[in-house]
């Protein structure tokens, strides 16, 4: 049966409304970061630069000041301030990505031996040890903050890259290890069968036979947990204190709440924030799709 034009067209008007709706915001964060503050607020507005310019990122990069941004007589060209939580993005982002990528390979090493022993292995304790880990996922983040930020700073690890690695590894296991569970069951054990008879040990049969043909399924478990540790909130801003081990969530949420931040500024440092996730992204989404797809798929 044939689409009717009227339905493909109130089809096509809802696809494109929906588009702005979703990637209007974002469009609107890069074209104002390629603004000053005093073009960006002018009215009526300029949805596409007058005089389009790469000081916002300079200035965030080097934190030497652009001549847009020096004092003018009687006003400032820039229009607001040049934040502290703004200049900070680089900082930031160095320590989100120090904390993420720790987070995935760490995530990774664990939750594949794990998933491999609970998928593969009888033991004692096997059902309740894999209940007990799901139902600690079940566990609002915000019911166990205090109680982490005691053991955190009995530990004396504030304000410190491993307490944030700690903490997302807690709370990004119990997923990985189910998903990848998930994942050896609809493998059938020929191959480490065969990987054996010729001689590997268990371990052997699966760092050389099993983990190659599962890559998809491992590149899907780094990516969320790469993405879980990137934007996390709550015990990023609840551990850390200084630029030390600050992320890029909090110190976003900073100049976020700062009436006098630059806006040309503080949209400059949200892209500059969304890039590593979106590079990541684009590297391994075919294996991020095959990988989910088998896993749920059957």
């Amino acid at each position: 049966m044939r689409m009717s034009i009227g339905k493909r067209i109130f089809l096509y008007v809802m696809s494109v409304i929906l588009a702005i709706w979703l990637i209007g915001p974002i469009l609107w964060i890069v074209d104002a970061s390629f603004q000053l503050d005093n073009e960006l607020f002018s009215i009526p507005p300029h949805w596409i630069p007058h005089n389009p310019t790469l000081d916002n990122y300079k200035y965030i990069i080097t934190r030497v000041p652009p001549p847009a941004y020096d004092y003018d007589p009687g006003q400032i060209k820039m229009g607001h301030k040049a934040s502290g939580e703004a200049l900070a993005a680089i900082p930031a982002l160095k320590n989100s990505f120090i904390v993420s990528v720790a987070t995935m390979f760490l995530n990774v090493a664990i939750s594949v031996l794990a998933a491999y022993a609970f998928s593969r292995l009888k033991f004692t304790g096997r059902n309740t040890s894999f209940s007990f880990i799901m139902l600690s996922r079940l566990i609002p983040a915000i019911a166990v903050a205090i109680p982490f930020f005691a053991i955190i700073q009995r530990l004396r690890l504030l304000d410190t890259h491993l307490a944030l690695i700690l903490v997302y590894l807690a709370f990004t296991l119990p997923f990985t290890i189910w998903f990848m569970t998930k994942y050896f069951d609809f493998m059938p054990p020929d191959l480490e069968d065969a990987a054996m008879v010729d001689g590997c040990t268990r371990f052997q049969a699966l760092t050389k036979a099993v983990i190659p043909v599962v890559a998809p399924g491992i590149a899907a478990t780094g990516a969320f947990a790469f993405m879980n540790a990137y934007s996390e909130f709550l015990f990023a801003v609840l551990l850390t204190k200084t630029m030390a081990s600050k992320t890029v969530p909090v110190v976003l949420s900073a100049a976020a709440i700062n009436h006098d931040v630059s806006y040309a500024l503080a949209s400059t440092a949200v892209v500059l924030a969304i890039i590593p996730p979106i590079v990541f992204a684009l590297v391994f989404r075919n294996y991020i799709t095959s990988g989910l797809s088998m896993a749920f798929g059957k």
